[in-house]
């Protein structure tokens, strides 16, 4: 195995510019997911790694070798692909065999490393059927194994679940998982789907229009968002955006007017910030609760509801903040029952609230705990 590193990468087609300089460093046994909306370059990053495109600019090290210009197999990679790719008219054992025929290994090296891998993946029964008599997930955990055998320095993962329904989706992250620790290897996964960039990853790239926009675990994205876009793409349902005004700023927090809201003091700090300036106040769904169920002492919200979905474990409500037409969705735990049109009294404590510049998206820094909250002057 081996780490990864990009430095100032960039790709063109024409005048068409698709990465605008990614730098990036993946250690040794690193699980890294490269995130965002279609369209942002996390495929083309992909693939420019892979050596399946050249590069614009910048350099690929795979381990200590620079890898810029090297052909695909000479880069000790192995990519799984959304489509599967694999051959119809072999079986499955041939299948994972047959990348490794034209290599220094012997028959019973190959088939020593193609029973290791249907063993991990659970296909052993499976090993004399074509690609046809599979299930997609069957499929799937082949195109995984023909990774595995080769061995690779770096495994590359390019989507691999899209094309599962919901449920084999589910189980088939936990597969790879668990196969990331039993290799201890590296691997780059890309995918549109940040609820398998939370679950699976060690650190998650946020890409958006082709620059990373943050790097961090999964847990440092959701907690400390280092702009809006990142705090609106990390989260489901993502966070509620409402904009307002800046009243005032000091060191010990800041002070908002936002319609529907009222003037709230936030632990925030907004450095270069004035008076004046258009904020987007941000809140997860999960981050308002019933006032009627709320210990903590917060500011309060009332809530006109459109409509409520339940699943049993869990309720969504849909609907506006008084006097703010802004969309709003809230998550509450559990089962509530919430009739249409009614109106919600609502209550969030002021450190979970989130705060950033309305033009350039930077985020307002959480003052520290201990930090004495001072009504800005």
């Amino acid at each position: 195995m081996a780490g990864l590193t990009l430095n100032d990468v960039r790709k063109s087609f024409g005048h068409h510019a698709i990465l605008h300089g990614v730098d990036l460093d993946v250690s040794e046994g690193e699980f890294v997911v490269l995130v965002g909306p279609s369209g942002c370059g996390k495929s083309t990053l992909l693939r420019l790694i892979a050596g399946l495109e050249s590069v614009t600019s910048g350099s690929v090290a795979i381990g200590d070798k620079d890898v810029t210009h090297a052909a695909p197999g000479e880069r000790e990679i192995a990519m799984v692909f959304q489509s599967y790719a694999l051959y119809p008219h072999m079986t499955v054992a041939r299948n994972l065999s047959f990348g490794l025929e034209n290599t220094k290994l012997t028959r019973t090296e190959i088939d020593a490393r193609v029973l290791e891998a249907a063993r991990m993946l659970a296909i052993e029964p499976l090993l004399d059927r074509r690609p046809k008599q599979l299930s997609g997930g069957q499929r799937q955990r082949v195109a995984i194994g023909r990774a595995i055998v080769r061995n690779p320095k770096l495994f590359l993962f390019d989507e691999p679940l899209s094309n599962l329904d919901a449920a084999l989706r589910v189980q088939t992250r936990g597969e790879i998982s668990r196969l990331h620790k039993r290799l201890g290897a590296t691997m780059i996964y890309v995918t549109h789907d940040q609820i398998e960039a939370m679950t699976m990853a060690d650190r998650i790239v946020v890409l958006n229009a082709g620059r990373v926009e943050q790097i961090g675990t999964p847990l440092e994205l959701f907690e400390t968002p280092a702009n809006r876009f990142v705090a609106g793409f990390i989260g489901s349902p993502q966070m509620n955006f409402f904009e307002g005004e800046l009243l005032s700023c000091g060191p010990g927090g800041i002070a908002l007017q936002v319609p529907g809201f009222g003037a709230l003091d936030l632990p925030l700090e907004a450095a270069d910030a004035e008076v004046g300036q258009a904020v987007t106040l941000g809140i997860r769904p999960n981050h308002f609760g019933l006032a009627r169920d709320r210990v903590h002492d917060g500011f309060r919200v009332r809530f006109q509801v459109d409509y409520a979905e339940s699943i049993g474990t869990e309720t969504y409500v849909y609907g506006t903040v008084e006097s703010c037409e802004t969309a709003a969705v809230i998550h509450l735990p559990d089962h509530v029952a919430i009739a249409d049109r009614s109106i919600l009294e609502l209550v969030v404590e002021p450190h979970r609230v989130y705060a950033f510049d309305t033009h350039s998206g930077a985020a307002f820094t959480r003052l520290k705990a201990d930090t004495p909250i001072a009504t800005p002057a």
